[in-house]
């Protein structure tokens, strides 16, 4: 039901492990910002209610539901008290999922048994389906996974990041890009592990690359040619192996063994050449502005 290490499979498990049956509350037709922090890694202990609220500018309504300490949204809603019971299984999968494939193979999952049911006439009905990304649930999860790690990265000491990007074409989980002005040897490489293991970017990452700062993490043109004349393979290439990912991985170690390997890509200029490293052949923002303003008649716009 849950992605091992997720938050509901923490609280399931420990309901489970003391045999009582975890409550839970489902709710189809949520409000959305509902529906895009539930798919963010808010970090544990933190309530994804308030995290809610700060993005609609005012508190989440609830109701109280029967099962203690349940509650559910209160507006768009079709609440129902169900319960999770230890060892009542059923078959489950695979589901079309966001890495683009039905993913996860079928597999024994806890049933969810209905006890009460609330609903409304002529609900709204929202959602995401999901497929090859990019997709509706990879955009709007890309903006929050980047601004996650971009705090995760500070507050773990990295100094002077100036960008990151979750690539929704990766499901904004497989593939994140991060900008920095190098300060000293190895920060590049610093950035980039920590990146690929903060609690917002370790999910089913695949990919993370470090560009100088006067690369847009965002732009894949740009990032490419980083990759292309800033990265050295003998020095600037790290694969780290058994790490934190999902069934719903295809390239996941296997269904018994949902870990994966990735890799972490350096593609800064090089510390020790960082005074003597070619210059670019490339206009002045200032010079491209006054072009773009003489001939914006003719030239396309973006």
């Amino acid at each position: 039901m849950c992605s091992k290490g997720k938050h509901g499979d923490l609280i399931k498990r420990r309901y489970h492990e003391r045999g009582e049956p975890c409550p839970v509350a489902v709710v189809v037709g949520m409000h959305p910002a509902l529906f895009m922090v539930a798919g963010l890694e808010i970090p544990y202990g933190k309530n994804e209610y308030d995290v809610a609220g700060g993005l609609i500018g005012e508190p989440v309504e609830v109701i109280k539901g029967r099962a203690p300490d349940c509650p559910s949204r209160r507006r768009r809603r079709s609440p129902s008290r169900a319960s999770c019971i230890p060892n009542d299984l059923i078959d489950e999968g695979p589901l079309g999922e966001w890495t683009g494939y039905y993913a996860g193979g079928q597999k024994k999952e806890p049933a969810i048994r209905i006890e009460t049911f609330m609903h409304r006439n002529d609900p709204i009905l929202l959602g995401a389906i999901p497929g090859v990304p990019p997709d509706d649930d990879s955009f709007y999860r890309g903006t929050y996974r980047s601004g996650a790690v971009w705090n995760q990265l500070e507050a773990a000491g990295v100094p002077e990041v100036k960008g990151v990007w979750a690539h929704a074409a990766g499901g904004s989980r497989l593939w994140l890009t991060v900008a920095i002005k190098q300060q000293y040897g190895g920060h590049a490489k610093q950035a980039g592990l920590i990146a690929s293991q903060c609690h917002a970017g370790a999910y089913a990452n695949r990919v993370v690359v470090v560009v100088d700062d006067d690369i847009d993490p965002a732009d894949m043109d740009q990032v490419v040619w980083a990759i292309c004349t800033r990265f050295e393979p003998r020095e600037g290439i790290e694969i780290l192996r058994g790490c934190w990912s999902t069934v719903l991985d295809p390239m996941a170690y296997s269904s018994d063994d949902p870990r994966n390997a990735r890799v972490v890509i350096d593609a800064c200029k090089p510390w020790s050449r960082r005074d003597t490293f070619p210059i670019v052949a490339r206009s002045s923002k200032e010079l491209d502005a006054r072009i773009r303003a003489k001939w914006a008649h003719v030239l396309p716009r973006g």
